[in-house]
């Protein structure tokens, strides 16, 4: 058997949690990663009896659950808070809008996440820490010495206090590598470790889609970082589309024709899942696959369907024997 194939729900939040258990069973998923909005997995509600019933019904769904994700709520930990987190934010971790209260309060509602997570099963959260110093990511003004620094400091903080009650719990924070993160890439992704020295609660979930188009090697990650894969996202993106519109975007909405590069249903990009698959392999990956499902060309539903195949198929376990000994034996 190979490792269970589910499919992130966050971007099906506009659908109910049990309609979107009966489309991950159809499209042909083994389960569900669920997101932490629309009602697919309410912390404020996640008392034992809340998780039960979630386990219950997803039992007779016939699927899986590995993992929850509170990617929004974890933006907001680090980050300048401005108005356009009102959009992605509850109201009670919003508030008033005052930034550190909004900052404090989102810190405290991934600890409760913990705790729901502890309760619901499952030893793995995803999500974003946010950043104070994603503007500098291009230093011009030149940066200041020191403010990236301090950026780290900033994100050891507020996230260690975060990590230590995980690690009470016996549950993982998995950080999705991603631009707008304290940890981007590979270079970002050793500093944010350095940062809280190693902390062992702290991993990432990996997605290969956020690293390709800005020429990171996403194999090299894995290997890299081989002991902190806690989460896998099988995500595509592809790249050297239109020349108008650059790594940066450009301020071009997604699906434009002038845009460099662009999200796409699982397959249909330039990630190399097979290298993927085999360095999984190498670092002895067995968790999930989840599907991360974006392509704003394709109806949700087909792509959805194409991707659980496309991964089902590409999938296998590694070898358990040598493949040449046999010729030693033979001759004997």
């Amino acid at each position: 058997m190979g490792r269970p194939v589910t499919l992130f729900t966050g971007q099906w939040a506009d659908l109910s949690f049990d309609t979107m258990l009966q489309k991950a069973k159809a499209f042909g998923y083994d389960g569900v990663e669920l997101a932490c909005w629309g009602d697919h997995f309410e912390v404020a509600k996640a008392d034992q009896a809340y998780c039960d019933a979630k386990r219950a019904a997803l039992k007779e769904a016939g699927l899986q659950c590995h993992a929850i994700s509170t990617h929004l709520v974890g933006q907001a930990v680090c980050d300048n808070i401005d108005p356009r987190h009102a959009q992605i934010l509850p109201a009670h971790i919003y508030g008033d809008g005052d930034p550190e209260g909004v900052r404090q309060r989102a810190a405290e509602e991934i600890i409760k996440t913990a705790h729901a997570a502890k309760r619901f099963g499952v030893s793995v959260v995803n999500g974003f820490t946010g950043s104070s110093i994603w503007h500098l990511v291009y230093s011009f003004p030149p940066n200041l010495p020191g403010q990236i620094d301090a950026g780290y400091a900033d994100f050891a903080k507020r996230w260690i206090p975060i990590f230590d009650e995980f690690q009470k719990l016996g549950v993982r924070f998995a950080l999705e590598v991603h631009p707008t993160e304290i940890a981007f890439d590979i270079a970002s992704a050793e500093r944010a470790l350095q940062a809280v020295d190693y902390h062992p609660a702290f991993g990432f979930n990996y997605d290969p889609s956020h690293f390709g188009y800005q020429g990171v090697d996403y194999v090299k990650f894995l290997y890299k970082f081989s002991d902190r894969i806690y989460h896998v996202h099988m995500k595509d993106v592809a790249w050297n589309l239109g020349v108008d519109a650059g790594v940066f975007g450009g301020h071009v909405d997604f699906h434009k024709p002038s845009r460099y590069w662009d999200f796409k249903s699982v397959g249909r990009g330039n990630i190399n899942f097979e290298k993927i698959i085999r360095a999984l392999n190498d670092i002895e990956y067995g968790g999930p696959l989840s599907v991360e499902w974006e392509d704003g060309a394709m109806d949700r539903e087909f792509g959805a369907t194409e991707s659980a195949a496309y991964v089902k198929k590409l999938d296998f376990p590694p070898s358990k024997i040598i493949f040449d000994a046999q010729f030693a034996e033979n001759s004997k």
